[in-house]
């Protein structure tokens, strides 16, 4: 036979808090209402400006539709900038790379082939300048020219004299006499002596010279001492070995030479040659 069950009393839903203790202070103390601070604030003066905090979560990092065109306009000017930047660094590394490899080239040929710039001297000077001395202007001058070319210095470096040159002799600035210079072939560690005749033009010489000059002219011709400029410019290009060959240059030669007399086979006292040619810098000095 079943049991029976008998339904439980029901517990009440809440307690009644607990009786405070009997002490007036601190129960007046916890029941009495908060109450706010007055504080007499004045109102911010015109014109202030104020500083407004956002919280990050809440700044917007979606731009909004009436500006998203313009925002892809400006995110993409870096990617650009970036690529100019980047060609423009491309350039200048291929600029220095070829100056490096110029100058490495340029380097290893000058020390496999160690050039040095051969020396002039004026051999020897054969002058018929008598109408300078008699003032006759009939007489044009005649001068031929003994050049010695010393190429000795040079083990591996050839030069070859192109043709075309040109070569002039003067006194105190007034030109003498022209001529054409020949076309020959220097090999290394030669010496050559080249003839040119020389010639001045009728009326020439003697017309631009003045009656100082002239006085001056037979002053030194009686000592025997006719101070005379040889100057030459002559096309030329260098032969490194038997592959390598320069470009055709212009080679300025200055001689200052005495002569003795003025008629005749002239012994040439040199004071010294100075030759300039500015392509080739790096290698005739």
């Amino acid at each position: 036979m079943a049991d029976r069950v008998h339904p439980a009393p029901l517990l009440p839903l809440s307690t009644p808090p607990a009786p405070l203790p009997d002490n007036s202070t601190d129960a007046s103390a916890e029941t009495a209402p908060l109450r706010r601070p007055t504080t007499t604030s004045t109102p911010p003066p015109p014109g202030a400006s104020y500083i407004v905090h956002v919280p990050k979560d809440q700044v917007l990092r979606v731009p909004p539709p009436d500006r998203e065109r313009r925002y892809r306009k400006l995110a993409a000017r870096p990617a650009r900038r970036r690529l100019l930047r980047r060609a423009c660094c491309g350039a200048c590394c291929a600029f220095l790379l070829l100056l490096v490899l110029a100058a490495a080239f340029v380097g290893g040929v000058y020390l496999v082939f160690r050039p040095r710039a051969p020396s002039f001297s004026v051999a020897s000077l054969s002058i018929d300048a008598r109408g300078l001395l008699l003032g006759d202007a009939t007489l044009p001058v005649r001068i031929d020219a003994d050049v010695r070319a010393d190429n000795g210095a040079n083990r591996k470096v050839g030069v070859d004299y192109r043709g075309g040159g040109q070569v002039s002799v003067s006194y105190s600035g007034v030109q003498l006499a022209t001529g054409r210079c020949p076309a020959f072939y220097q090999a290394p560690r030669n010496v050559t002596v080249v003839s040119m005749p020389l010639t001045g033009q009728e009326n020439g010489g003697v017309a631009m010279l003045t009656e100082e000059q002239r006085g001056s002219l037979a002053a030194e011709a009686a000592e025997g001492a006719v101070p005379l400029t040889v100057e030459a410019r002559v096309p030329v290009r260098v032969r490194l070995g038997k592959v390598l060959r320069t470009w055709t240059v212009d080679v300025w030669a200055r001689c200052e030479v005495t002569v003795d007399k003025l008629a005749g086979q002239a012994a040439a006292a040199n004071k010294g040659c100075t030759v300039k040619v500015k392509p080739l810098w790096w290698w005739w000095w």
